[in-house]
């Protein structure tokens, strides 16, 4: 029941934000000790530990060995640009978005690259287009998970295995929490800040052969800046692939990296992974079917996300209000829970549909999420409080 009294119990750890997201269970400073802080990355111990953070993610995630594992600049973003700026304009390519990040690569191809032959496809916000009409013709850009919209698509079945085109995944709020197929996925990314908790300004990339060669066949028309080159004399520049980095790395954040993957490993690796994202998104989904004011903002539930879970207001009372008065609202709720140290930066992202944002990946524990729920009651019920005083 919807009530004004405090609960009793709070989450252990408030830390719900979809990114930077929660660190691993038992974190401390203590677990970077071994840093090589001070030192070069080019030395050999320096390598060597970029090469142990290639190696893990391999294993964990069970990346096939014919495939490149980069680590490069500027988060995910900066692995997506490489990717667009290296890889498009070989063929047309079919832009799919279904949130904002999505959004921002239409953006990059249509206004920064100007691709002349560029199909976009787009959905709403909890939505999905029509992945059976989509041209593999053509290169393919898409989000696996969209994390400001809570949507992930429902596997790789609806990617051929004899595509034309290359797939290009941002894949950044769903692996270590969700099976890729690799065998369907030409380009990955992502970056260290989201569903293992790590620290920011690095990203991931990952080729597929198929990737390497248009590496290796085509060179764009437009130049490339320093960061975004993979190739030398029209060859794959292998060393990036194994610890050479384009730019100086902070190997405090390579060590943290390690660790969150040395962790995985402890809870059984991707399958454990996977589970324990799951049972946090049950948690919400149980008390989302006993709760008649808030739904899921992805209606299909096939289609929702288990690590950024998007909610929306469904009491007529806030979601028949102009959107700026739901706006209001979620924030208030936002900003109550914040307040009392029970979860921080769970408010929508600034471009969606106005409603509540938790994250639910791997690192964060179920029974926290279960403590949080009793509060999302509190919340809502003196946000709506303080609406009817204000009438």
């Amino acid at each position: 029941m919807t009530t004004t009294t405090k609960p009793a119990t709070r989450p252990e750890n408030p830390n719900f934000s979809s990114g930077p997201c929660a660190k691993r269970p038992n974190w401390s400073p203590e677990a970077l000790s071994d840093a090589l802080v001070g030192r070069s990355h080019r030395s050999k111990p320096g390598k060597e530990r970029l090469a142990r953070a290639i190696d893990l993610t391999r294993e964990i995630l069970g990346i096939p060995a014919d495939h490149r594992i980069g680590i490069v600049p500027a988060s995910d973003t900066g692995a997506v640009e490489m990717a667009l700026w290296s890889m498009l304009g070989a063929r047309g390519v079919e832009m799919l978005a279904w949130e904002s990040f999505g959004e921002g690569w239409v953006t990059d191809v249509v206004k920064q690259l100007k691709l002349n032959d560029a199909k976009i496809t787009k959905a709403g916000y909890g939505e999905l287009p029509d992945l059976s009409a989509v041209d593999f013709s053509r290169d393919v850009v898409f989000t696996w998970n969209g994390t400001t919209s809570g949507v992930r698509v429902p596997g790789a079945d609806w990617i051929p295995a004899d595509r034309e085109g290359l797939t290009i995944c941002d894949a950044t709020s769903a692996v270590f929490a969700q099976r890729l197929d690799w065998d369907k996925l030409d380009v990955v990314t992502y970056s260290w800040q989201k569903v293992l908790g790590g620290e920011a300004a690095h990203g991931m990339l990952i080729l597929s052969p198929r990737a390497v060669e248009r590496l290796e066949t085509y060179t764009p028309t437009w130049p490339l800046p320093k960061i975004f080159r993979m190739t030398k004399s029209g060859k794959l520049n292998e060393g990036i692939f194994k610890g050479e980095t384009i730019n100086t790395p902070s190997m405090l954040c390579v060590e943290d990296y390690i660790d969150a993957l040395e962790w995985a490993r402890s809870v059984g690796g991707l399958d454990g992974l996977v589970a324990r994202a799951d049972a946090n998104t049950a948690a919400i989904a149980d008390w989302v079917e006993t709760t008649p004011w808030i739904d899921f903002l992805a209606a299909a539930p096939e289609l929702r996300s288990n690590t950024s879970v998007c909610l929306s207001f469904t009491d007529p009372d806030i979601a028949a209000r102009p959107v700026e008065d739901q706006a209001a609202f979620a924030k208030s709720v936002a900003a109550m829970l914040d307040k009392e140290g029970v979860a921080y930066d769970i408010a929508y992202y600034r471009d969606a549909p106005p409603g509540l944002r938790i994250w639910c990946g791997a690192t964060i524990e179920a029974s926290d999420v279960q403590a949080l729920t009793p509060w999302l009651e509190w919340a809502y019920a003196s946000a709506k409080a303080e609406l009817a005083r204000a009438a």
